[in-house]
């Protein structure tokens, strides 16, 4: 476990330095493409430092407005906020997280923050109406693991910092078909018309390589996850019970985009298979199947 704390907290810096440079050159071509002359790479840099600071300091708070989430309490939430302190017990963890509920029928959890001693756990009402205690306990110690092995920072910082990505390129991509970059023809070079094809390029790419990060990074650590709140909760059954029921719940889960999917317990966007098909996880799954997961979990029984 050490040792992937250790490699998570790496992988966040990089991350974090793969973001500046990225957003240092789309802000950079934007401003080149305005004319904004010798300033343009001052200004990008900047605007890139600040970002990266905002989306490490504040994900958690950008994370959860996005879904509408209030503080959990004993008087509405006193199951839930019970199960968490027996866990913390189990856990190791020195600092509670703060516990979230989002008012949703989809039965799903994620955990947030940029580490266990500023982490949020957020479960949907769908996730409280629909599981039995020792579900809920399994679902909770999952989203514990998540923040014990820092995969909080990681997930959080790539989510946020992959929106970002794509919410530039995408504002780009407006003004480019609005032909707000087009003017002064005079002026086109050979050497301008590369610049702007390379650029184009990069802006497509963009928040492709961030989406396939992000996947990536969501993938190899459920499996983690699954196995620790198994140590957490020495009850694989209710995991693998609250699994299932997630997995078989039709309702679509109103607050979810592409940005945030990864950080949830089940992929949050249901999709219609054909009666009998096994789901499998692909490329561009943001989670392995539920029956992979299971299947791992049974075998630690």
């Amino acid at each position: 476990m050490f040792e992937n704390v250790k490699k998570n907290k790496l992988e966040s810096g990089v991350i974090v330095a793969i973001f500046v440079v990225v957003i240092t050159l789309i802000v950079y071509y934007i401003c080149h493409a305005f004319r904004l002359g010798p300033f343009s790479i001052v200004f990008a840099l900047i605007f890139s430092i600040a970002s990266a600071w905002g989306s490490y300091y504040y994900s958690d708070k950008i994370v959860l407005s996005l879904n509408h989430a209030r503080p959990a309490t004993k008087e509405e939430d006193l199951k839930i906020v019970n199960i968490l302190d027996g866990l913390m017990v189990t856990s190791g963890l020195s600092v509670k997280p703060r516990l979230y509920v989002t008012n949703d029928p989809q039965p799903n959890a994620f955990a947030t923050g940029r580490n266990p001693e500023n982490a949020v756990i957020c479960i949907t009402t769908g996730l409280l109406d629909k599981l039995e205690y020792y579900e809920l306990e399994g679902v909770i110690a999952h989203e514990l693991s998540h923040i014990k092995n820092y995969d909080i920072r990681l997930s959080c910082v790539v989510s946020v910092m992959v929106g970002f990505i794509v919410m530039l390129s995408d504002m780009f991509s407006r003004l480019l078909f609005w032909g707000g970059l087009d003017g002064d023809r005079d002026r086109d070079s050979k050497g301008n018309t590369i610049f702007m094809i390379i650029g184009l390029i990069f802006l497509i790419l963009s928040p492709i390589f961030g989406s396939l990060m992000q996947l990536a990074l969501s993938r190899k650590r459920e499996f983690l996850a699954d196995s620790t709140a198994i140590e957490f909760t020495r009850n694989p059954d209710g995991l693998i019970s609250a699994l299932q029921k997630l997995d078989a719940d039709d309702n679509q889960l109103a607050t979810a985009n592409s940005a945030t999917a990864n950080m949830y317990i089940v992929n949050p966007f249901k999709k219609n298979t054909k009666e009998g098909k096994k789901k499998s996880s692909s490329l561009w799954s943001t989670h392995p199947s539920i029956e992979d997961r299971i299947e791992a979990l049974r075998n630690l029984k």
